[in-house]
């Protein structure tokens, strides 16, 4: 299919966005709609739904991309790892590409975010890309050559389950993860472990929006928190760093638009990487919230 309209689709637990690509990149149809939460049956049919409309859009059949959360696994073609739940013992991308009539090729979402940003993004031209996501849920994805690099097992990049790296004594054993375990990176750097971390600190309820603004203010409190949250940003980058020892750091989620956090990570993160020198670039994402869509279409 070289040459032809690319299509991606990002599924998100609670949107499912969807655009076309022409090869050099430009925008020809685009569009999103909700996801249905907890329907296997109805999430593919949306999906259908929203490519038979873009192709329409685009006046052309498409090659698809999916970006969605957990993996295929190799072992028995079944998804696994998602957090939309629904999915998860499904062979789901075998059902689409029965409804679509095509291949299809999928990637974690947090993979396509790295395609996206090594392809034309903040990584460009860098051989090796790694994407970070700060958000609802953490995770990372790994491009090379602006191809994913998904693993024997499909877990490459799987950083938000590992352990908080040299916790301190009051971070053991750490927050309970829904993966089962204690401590996980995500349970300290995703935006509910942000405000989950401020409240026992200040016994308040405040989203993490709320803790930039106060820190932005001037309120003690909140400046400690953001502190601590970079200062397990930096200790959980720098681990990543001493394996990969990446080109790029890309930083996406919507926790990626404190630029506060962009600009202290490198100074929070250089004590922990094992070398003499800590110049790797951290930027944030350059297509935003669109970064998952595109890398999506651009894995054709």
């Amino acid at each position: 299919m070289a040459g032809a309209l690319r299509l991606g689709i990002d599924l998100g637990g609670t949107k499912i966005a969807g655009i076309v690509l022409d090869r050099e990149g430009a925008v020809r149809a685009e569009g999103r709609v909700v996801a249905p939460r907890g329907d296997y049956a109805a999430t593919l049919q949306a999906l259908a739904a929203l490519v038979a409309r873009l192709e329409g859009d685009a006046g052309s059949r498409c090659s698809v991309g999916l970006g969605m959360p957990g993996a295929v696994s190799p072992a028995t073609g079944l998804i696994k790892n998602a957090n939309s739940v629904w999915l998860n013992g499904q062979p789901f991308v075998s059902d689409l590409e029965r409804l679509l009539d095509r291949p299809v090729r999928a990637e974690n979402d947090a993979n396509c975010l790295a395609v996206s940003e090594a392809v034309d993004g903040a990584g460009a031209g860098a051989e090796v890309v790694w994407a970070v996501i700060l958000g609802t849920g953490v995770g990372s994805g790994i491009a090379l050559n602006g191809r994913a690099l998904s693993g024997r097992g499909r877990i490459a990049g799987e950083w938000g389950h590992n352990p908080l790296p040299s916790p301190r004594d009051d971070e053991r054993p750490g927050p309970a993860c829904y993966c089962g375990r204690s401590g996980c990176i995500e349970t300290w750097l995703s935006g509910p472990g942000l405000s989950a971390a401020h409240a026992r600190r200040t016994d308040s309820g405040l989203p993490g929006e709320a803790i930039v603004a106060a820190m932005r203010a001037g309120d003690g409190e909140a400046q400690a928190t953001i502190a601590a949250y970079l200062d397990r940003l930096g200790r959980s980058v720098a681990y990543v760093v001493n394996i990969l020892d990446p080109d790029v750091i890309v930083i996406g989620g919507g926790l990626s638009r404190v630029p506060e956090l962009i600009h202290g990570l490198p100074a929070a993160t250089a004590p922990h990487v094992f070398s003499d020198a800590f110049d790797t670039p951290i930027r944030a994402s350059l297509h935003g919230d669109a970064s998952g869509v595109r890398g999506a279409a651009w894995l054709w």
